[in-house]
């Protein structure tokens, strides 16, 4: 594990401490969570982009046509 330093407006030093006392947690806490939700969301839409890339409509297409065109059942319906 490493230490950093880290340089944030005061403004936003309180808004996170509140946050942190109002949930218990450490303000360490808080970052290192903050800051693996948003590389897991970066990561996440890497992933769909290069899915997307390989994706065919041609596909997509017959994979919706093997789909058979029933009605709903009566708990699914609108």
């Amino acid at each position: 594990m490493q230490t950093m330093s880290l340089r944030m407006p005061d403004y936003l030093k309180s808004a996170v401490s509140d946050v942190c006392a109002g949930e218990k947690i450490s303000l360490n806490q808080f970052i290192v969570n903050a800051l693996s939700e948003k590389v897991s969301a970066l990561q996440t839409v890497d992933i769909i982009e290069k899915r997307a890339k390989k994706a065919s409509k041609k596909d997509f297409l017959d994979a919706l046509n093997q789909i058979s065109n029933n009605e709903p059942h009566e708990s699914d319906r609108l």
